[in-house]
């Protein structure tokens, strides 16, 4: 049973709420998931402007020790928040650079 950690999309029309789950790969976006692991609103901010998730970063570090894959949306947030690092095995190659810059010293 393939898992993979994505977005499951709740609430009302102009109210969107995101649950971070893990979830059986071949299941409906908003099926029942094997286990909620945060919660993001965008519009939660905090006195500073910044939007706030609420997750679980042990059960998150679980799940991507035992072999899940994070979507892209998921994996952005993992970093923004700290979870895991930029550049990680985890990014799809389409959004790593096909041709990386250089720098030449004129020596």
């Amino acid at each position: 049973m393939p898992i993979r950690l994505r977005m499951a999309l709740h609430g009302t029309r102009h109210n969107k709420v995101f649950h971070i789950v893990a979830i059986n790969n071949t299941l409906r976006r908003d099926a029942k998931p094997a286990e909620l692991l945060g919660i993001y609103n965008p519009h939660d901010r905090d006195l500073n402007g910044v939007r706030l998730v609420r997750w679980s970063v042990d059960r998150i570090h679980y799940w991507l020790g035992v072999g899940a894959k994070p979507s892209q949306s998921v994996v952005k947030l993992l970093e923004r928040g700290g979870i895991i690092a930029p550049g990680s095995p985890y990014h799809s190659k389409a959004t790593q650079p096909k041709h990386p810059v250089t720098e030449i010293n004129p020596s």
